[in-house]
């Protein structure tokens, strides 16, 4: 991805001075440790070979100096670094997050959870790390190496070509080895996002598969994602690993030759000893230098498929979005589906939704039935947009739910899922997602409506009880209860019931519909439902057959003229059980 670098540098934001400041401190660290060599030279050939304590002293105390201006600006480069990079990852972060935030149901399909999870953490730790990497070993081993190149040049040519020649050879050998592994690397984040999968599914679905003794299947299947990882990085590390020994191979070879021709020099008069004592503590930088440099391309080859992947959430263009000019006033629950036709994919052979046309009146109460796979949820999806239709059109209160502001929209239609979600906070702040300037009694009063308020009172601390992280700690039928009360507390024109009453008895159930019709006579509602006996007192009923209406109108109407519908009556009140028990999407 061309832009992967400037989008992800751009967030490093306010912390660009310390991004600016940390190279400009390792740069005066190394300025000090090439400075080291020569004064160390100074002091054995002007100094000890001429027995002259005095330059020995000073030039000491020079090196002492400069030694702890080395120590401060490597401080300084240390503090500054962990600023930035953590000032990036944070950044990062928080512009993945709120980017996800305007993510429709279809963006989040596209990444999946896991792989959101993965970018969120890992990999932007790797950005992290090779940020920091880079802006201080990155700035440091550059310029050690060609400083302490041009100093070695500068003290004897014959003998620095040694290094010349060591370094191009090792260039050769990085560059051939980080191409190798790079591509193990890419593959290894990918395998993080099914070994994310693996432990969210687990830890999320743990009553399950501890109630289906499924615990030796699920560690086979993590133990699996883990071993993919292993065998991944293996192949990885293995690769680059080869990189330190010859490396100080390189080293050994560099000072073994040195140490060689130096000897000889010094004997015939062409080299001081100072001199070579200098060479070999230049040697040591350059080639410490280039084994950094060799970190730098391993950090930047892992954090490269980092790069893409967060990019590729930040770029991600949002498959819904506000028209121009949005309208925001709502005028009632009425709803009408003109020649809707809807699929999770363009690509897709047939359609979810094909050639749906039916029309609600505000206030009335809807019904829909239908079994498995016959799109009841895909349906209601489509009202407050959580989908966009590809053919046709879903209007509310009169107009295309495309000409309205998306927030406008949805704040006027609750939806309570089949998957029924608390989060952890106590019941009144849970109730107050739908409305967080509510208080205590407008909680009270929406708790009543949804009869939620009879097993509240026996709590301990009533509706100050904490709720556990996904309601864990409350029954499902009292989870159900919770959200249909938190849907209520928006004061919404249309309330969407999604199979939110399965876990309820049926006499619990027959009362929250009954006072649903009392207390909020004007919000248009839909109750989705697999029992007959949740419908059968709609104003109408939905029939959904295969993304189809196979019937639309009253109970009699139905019972009287739809096969289907009449079908499953006469099973549920023979005592056959519900239509189906299964999940709908």
């Amino acid at each position: 991805m061309k832009g992967k670098y400037k989008l992800i540098l751009s967030q490093v934001k306010e912390f660009k001075l310390q991004a600016i400041m940390t190279p400009v401190f390792m740069i005066g660290e190394v300025a000090m440790e090439m400075v080291i060599p020569l004064l160390m030279a100074s002091i054995i050939d002007d100094g000890v070979n001429k027995g002259d304590m005095n330059h020995i002293i000073m030039t000491g105390l020079w090196m002492v100096v400069c030694a702890l201006i080395g120590l401060a600006c490597g401080l300084g480069g240390g503090f500054f670094g962990a600023r930035a990079s953590t000032g990036l990852a944070r950044n990062l972060r928080h512009a993945q997050f709120e980017h996800i935030q305007e993510f429709s149901f279809a963006n989040i399909d596209h990444f999946g959870v896991s792989g959101l999870v993965t970018r969120l953490t890992t990999d932007v730790t790797n950005i992290q790390n090779a940020f920091q990497m880079v802006l201080r070993i990155g700035f440091r081993a550059p310029t050690t190496l060609i400083v302490a190149m041009a100093m070695a040049f500068f003290i004897n040519a014959k003998l620095a070509s040694i290094y010349l020649v060591a370094v191009l050879a090792l260039g050769i050998f990085l560059f051939m080895v980080m191409k190798k592994a790079s591509r193990y690397f890419r593959e290894v984040f990918t395998r993080y996002d099914a070994l994310n999968e693996s432990v969210q599914e687990n830890v999320s679905a743990i009553r399950v598969v501890k109630s289906f003794v499924r615990e030796e299947y699920e560690k086979s299947r993590f133990e699996k994602a883990v071993l993919q990882v292993y065998e991944l990085f293996v192949r990885a590390e293995r690769t680059v690993i080869t990189n330190g020994p010859v490396m100080m191979g390189a080293v050994y070879a560099c000072i073994l030759l040195l140490s060689w021709f130096g000897a000889k020099m010094i004997v015939a008069g062409g080299l001081t000893t100072g001199e070579l004592m200098s060479l070999l503590a230049y040697c040591m930088n350059i080639l410490v230098s280039l084994m950094m440099v060799s970190m730098i391309f391993v950090m930047l080859t892992m954090s490269e498929a980092s790069m893409e992947r967060i990019a590729l959430v930040l770029d991600e263009q949002i498959t819904l979005k506000n028209p121009e000019n949005p309208d925001y006033d709502i005028p009632d629950g009425a709803v009408k589906f003109d020649h809707v036709t809807f699929s999770y994919s363009e690509k897709a052979e047939k359609p979810v939704l094909d050639d749906v046309s039916f029309e609600v009146k505000a206030g009335e109460t809807i019904g829909i039935i239908g079994g498995t796979g016959s799109s009841k949820s895909s349906l209601v999806n489509l009202i407050p947009r959580l989908y966009d239709v590809l053919d046709g059109a879903v209007y509310v209160g009169g107009k295309d739910v495309r000409s309205y502001d998306i927030e406008a929209l949805r704040s006027a239609v609750a939806v309570v899922l089949q998957k029924n979600v608390l989060f952890s906070g106590t019941i009144l702040e849970n109730l107050r997602w739908g409305n967080p300037e509510a208080t205590d009694e407008e909680c009270m009063e929406a708790c009543r409506l949804a009869c939620a308020d009879e097993f509240i009172e026996r709590l301990p601390d009533r509706y100050e009880t904490y709720i556990e992280q996904g309601g864990t700690n409350v029954s499902g039928g009292q989870r159900q209860r919770l959200c249909i009360a938190r849907a209520l507390m928006k004061h919404p024109k249309i309330l969407i019931l999604d199979d939110s009453t399965s876990a309820v008895d049926t006499a619990t159930d027959a009362k929250i519909q009954s006072t649903f019709r009392e207390y909020i006579p004007d919000t248009t509602r839909f109750i989705i439902a697999q029992r007959i006996s949740s419908v059968q007192n709609a104003d109408r009923i939905l029939v959904m057959e295969d993304g189809r209406i196979n019937g639309f109108g009253t109970h009699e109407e139905l019972l009287a003229s739809n096969e289907i519908y009449r079908d499953v009556y006469e099973s549920q009140i023979e005592g056959s059980g519900d239509f189906d028990k299964g999940g709908d999407q």
